[in-house]
């Protein structure tokens, strides 16, 4: 095993790089925005001034890619961003659209292309920006035809409106279909230590080229434990648990560009800090073989 991350300034830098479509590139750690809500990520957040603080926080320790959506709050999370981080010189602001939110916890598919459409224009707005940097369906909406939620993006890019498209929650036939109508530049699908179920989607992002954004990205459940191998880990190297599943995410695959989320500013800095850990062949052999 190795040693404790590095410190530094900006800790996120030690992540490396990632190009994202045909020229834009971003830190592989970035920053998911969700948990910067209300209970059931609805409404604002119990305390709004340590949003903002975590939000440019996440910036000076070298994230320059936070995600979010205008299903979250709904669009609470996209107005905190913007009074945070406008104009987000050197930043890649990520958000979706394709939930509709009729209550706490609650995140029906809604994939219509007037709706799309209508929620793009929406963010547009809400960011302060002429063009979102990367947009991202929510989720394939099984009651619309798929081409017409991939067209719309294309259209949508077409138009000036969007700078990348990227789809979340897709399984590796929906990507290859996507693919064939407009070019994609990442897949936002749960990835971590203990759920590994769009490994073929990985390996499809791997072969072509395409970002992997893996959300819930330091889950790992009854290993994190005491007496779990990532517990194990963690303590004989003087890190966290988080840091170990981040650190093992960063060395999976060139492509992962894991977006862990807090609203606490401690959490924050423990997270990022894994950028520079590094972790030894056996230790992510052992890490592999646990799922």
């Amino acid at each position: 095993m190795t040693a404790t991350p590095t410190a530094t300034a900006r800790p996120a830098v030690q992540s490396g790089e990632i190009r994202l479509g045909d020229a834009v590139q971003v830190t592989r750690l970035g920053y998911g925005a969700m948990q910067l809500t209300g209970p059931g990520v609805w409404g604002p957040p119990a305390d709004h001034d340590n949003a903002i603080r975590v939000l440019r926080r996440a910036v000076e320790l070298g994230v320059n890619l936070i995600d979010t959506a205008d299903a979250y709050g709904p669009y609470v999370n996209e107005e905190l961003i913007r009074e945070a981080l406008h104009p987000y010189d050197g930043l890649v602001i990520a958000t979706k659209a394709g939930k509709l939110r009729t209550g706490p916890g609650e995140w029906p598919a809604c994939g219509r292309p007037e709706y799309l459409r209508q929620q793009a224009e929406m963010s547009l707005r809400r960011l302060g920006v002429e063009r979102i940097d990367l947009f991202q369906l929510h989720a394939v909406d099984p009651a619309v035809p798929a081409a017409d939620q991939f067209g719309t993006l294309a259209d949508l890019r077409s138009e000036g409106k969007v700078g990348l498209v990227g789809l979340s929650n897709v399984t590796a036939e929906q990507l290859a279909d996507a693919t064939a109508i407009v070019d994609v530049a990442t897949v936002q699908n749960r990835y971590n230590l203990t759920d590994r179920s769009s490994d073929e989607v990985l390996r499809m992002c791997t072969e072509r080229g395409i970002g992997f954004i893996p959300w819930r990205p330091i889950s790992s459940g009854e290993l994190a434990k005491p007496g779990g191998v990532v517990h194990d880990i963690a303590q004989g190297l003087d890190v966290t648990s988080a840091q170990v599943a981040l650190a093992w995410l960063l060395q999976r695959s060139s492509i992962m560009l894991p977006i862990p989320g807090t609203a606490s500013l401690s959490h924050l800095e423990e997270n990022v800090a894994a950028a520079g850990l590094k972790l030894d062949l056996g230790t992510v052999a052992t890490l592999d073989d646990v799922a």
